[in-house]
């Protein structure tokens, strides 16, 4: 085989790569887009009303006692000087 026809060749074989590659872009591109837009189609909550009790048992909650809960939260707050990172008010000062 001369030069010529390997490079005519080795031309073919890039351009059926390249037309693979972009068939292969075209399909992931399109069920990106509908999978994004699928997600969007509807927004219902997920919880039922009636199913809203059982989220708000007091097992489910980590600590026995809140209101300790709730006080050494402020203390480790204040000592750390890391206040608001948890949406509370006030400044890293250990004041209220």
């Amino acid at each position: 085989m001369n030069k010529m026809m390997i490079f005519k060749i080795q031309t073919i074989k890039a351009l059926k790569l390249k037309n693979m590659i972009s068939k292969v872009l075209t399909v992931f591109t399109l069920l990106a887009s509908v999978s994004i837009l699928n997600g969007c189609s509807s927004i219902e909550p997920w919880v039922k009303p009636y199913e809203r009790q059982n989220l708000a048992d007091p097992i489910t909650f980590f600590g026995r006692d809140p209101v300790s809960d709730n006080y050494m939260h402020h203390v480790r707050q204040s000592r750390e000087s890391a206040r608001g990172a948890e949406g509370s008010a006030g400044g890293g000062c250990g004041c209220n």
